[in-house]
């Protein structure tokens, strides 16, 4: 079943489907963004039925929505309930446990608001970052705004791979590019993070000189 959806995904790509499957990707249901956006970029440099730009915006879009179905159903039906869930069949068949859950709330704690920008960067924590968010009551504006930042930043590394693919590979399908991008998205991600840091570092140590 998942091949297939896979291979449905790749051979409709557009701006709606895009958006679609970036909401799933973003919520606890499983789904992996590589299949996504490498691919919709790369079939925008190869064609003119997309704008790469247009992609990240509308990927970005996605993810933002999944996140906010995170952040309700954590708010609203509260901890006991969340962690009930993923602790259920139907939890695991999403592959969502309480580790999981843990884990995400555990970053929450160390990087606090901060952790819904940064978070969306790290694998196994991007898809759950906006449920300890949730479950912490934070403001939805403030939610929204890094989530929009955090997933725009790793859309536009996704999508880069798919350029880079395109101008410096003979790749001739987006189900080629989507495994090419499978194993480098993580890496690059962990590069921007690192980036982020010393960006921010340096920032900070520039103000408390001052």
């Amino acid at each position: 079943m998942t091949a297939e959806l896979i291979r449905w995904v790749l051979e409709n790509l557009n701006y709606w489907v895009v958006t679609l499957f970036m909401a799933i990707e973003s919520s606890f249901i499983p789904f992996p963004s590589e299949v996504v956006v490498p691919p919709a970029a790369w079939l925008a440099m190869a064609g003119d039925t997309m704008n790469i730009v247009l992609v990240v915006v509308f990927a970005t879009i996605g993810a933002d929505l999944g996140a906010l179905v995170n952040y309700a159903l954590a708010r609203y039906l509260g901890r006991p309930v969340v962690y009930r869930f993923a602790d259920s069949r139907l939890g695991h068949v999403c592959l969502l446990d309480r580790e999981k859950v843990e884990r995400a709330e555990e970053y929450f704690r160390r990087h606090g608001a901060t952790s819904t920008f940064f978070g969306r960067l790290v694998p196994a924590v991007r898809q759950l970052i906006s449920i300890p968010a949730g479950l912490a009551r934070m403001p939805i504006g403030r939610v929204l705004a890094f989530t929009t930042l955090g997933a725009g930043a790793w859309n536009t590394v996704l999508a880069l791979i798919g350029w880079g693919i395109y101008r410096f590979t003979p790749l001739k399908t987006t189900d080629e590019v989507y495994r090419l991008a499978t194993e480098y998205s993580h890496e690059l991600g962990y590069v921007i993070i690192a980036v982020v840091l010393v960006v921010v570092a340096v920032i900070a140590y520039k103000a408390w000189k001052k």
